[in-house]
């Protein structure tokens, strides 16, 4: 297979880069037309949607991966042209062009297309109610690749995070080595999902027949933003990643206001994809953490 990956400087566009390897010609692009290592590839900027199809010609993929976004959430309120270019006009423009070639489109979503009101699981089904301009875009996104007609797995997901990029793990573990105190939001929860494991699940699936549709894909289990931070603290701490453990505080999120809304509730169903592809249980968010740590430790030492 050929497959087109887009955004593979991203969390999970790296780690595509990797599980996507043996199943055929991978095809990587970025928005600067570089790896983070300096190296070419080619270009994909989703700031300028219409310049995307022609590429998807060129290469002529048998799969296109999209795992480029605007991720901005907070800029995202003053940037909402830049969002909708980027999360849903090119997802658009991209799924006529593969409509148009019956190539399978892979897609990345969110949990911020719902309100965060609800007390179970979301279903993939659930009414979506996003709270602010980036779930807007995500959601507006998935609407225009159904109505492409175009053969597509969109995959939800939620609170990601790797051993690289900008994310809540590094964020903490870099604050954790600076501070002997961390305040850390309580009040909103979610599965924390290492990029790792939506790379991994994505080149499965991807083996299996081929079927179209929305699905949720996350860890399994559930703690909130301090629960979380206090995982890595100790985890990191027992690793030797730290030099001390500092005090992890919560905090609800009246104490740390931001620009943009955040669902208070954010853990989404997986069992229509382990049904829906006859898969095994997902990982829990633990062991994505453990692997995500264990690789940090068999690269660099945070003191």
């Amino acid at each position: 297979m050929k497959i087109l990956l887009f955004g593979a400087n991203g969390q999970v566009g790296h780690e595509l880069r990797r599980s996507l390897a043996p199943l055929g010609d991978v095809v990587a692009t970025t928005r600067s037309g570089r790896f983070e290592d300096g190296s070419a590839c080619e270009i994909a900027d989703f700031d300028v949607p219409d310049a995307l199809p022609a590429l998807i010609e060129r290469i002529a993929p048998d799969i296109v991966v999209n795992a480029a976004a605007y991720t901005a959430v907070d800029r995202a309120e003053d940037e909402a042209d830049a969002a909708f270019r980027a999360n849903a006009q090119a997802p658009r423009v991209i799924a006529e062009t593969c409509a148009a070639r019956d190539a399978l489109l892979v897609h990345y979503s969110t949990d911020y297309v719902f309100d965060g009101s609800g007390t179970r699981p979301y279903r993939e089904d659930d009414p979506t109610a996003p709270l602010g301009v980036y779930g807007a875009s995500k959601l507006a996104g998935e609407d225009a690749i159904r109505a492409s007609g175009a053969r597509h797995m969109i995959f939800r997901t939620a609170w990601v995070y790797a051993a690289h990029g900008r994310n809540f793990l590094r964020t903490m573990l870099r604050l954790a080595a600076e501070r002997d105190e961390l305040r850390v939001v309580a009040d909103q929860v979610g599965s924390p999902t290492s990029a790792p494991m939506i790379a991994d699940v994505t080149a499965t699936l991807l083996q299996r027949p081929s079927q179209t549709g929305l699905w949720h894909l996350t860890a399994t289990g559930s703690t909130s933003w301090h629960g979380f931070a206090e995982a890595i603290v100790e985890r990191a701490r027992a690793m030797d990643l730290l030099a001390k453990r500092p005090a992890v505080v919560p905090i609800r999120t009246a104490d740390f206001p931001t620009r943009a809304a955040r669902p208070a509730y954010s853990c989404l169903d997986t069992s229509h994809l382990v049904d829906d592809f006859g898969c095994a249980e997902l990982p829990s968010w633990q062991q994505g953490l453990e692997k995500v740590l264990t690789e940090i430790a068999s690269t660099t030492m945070i003191r």
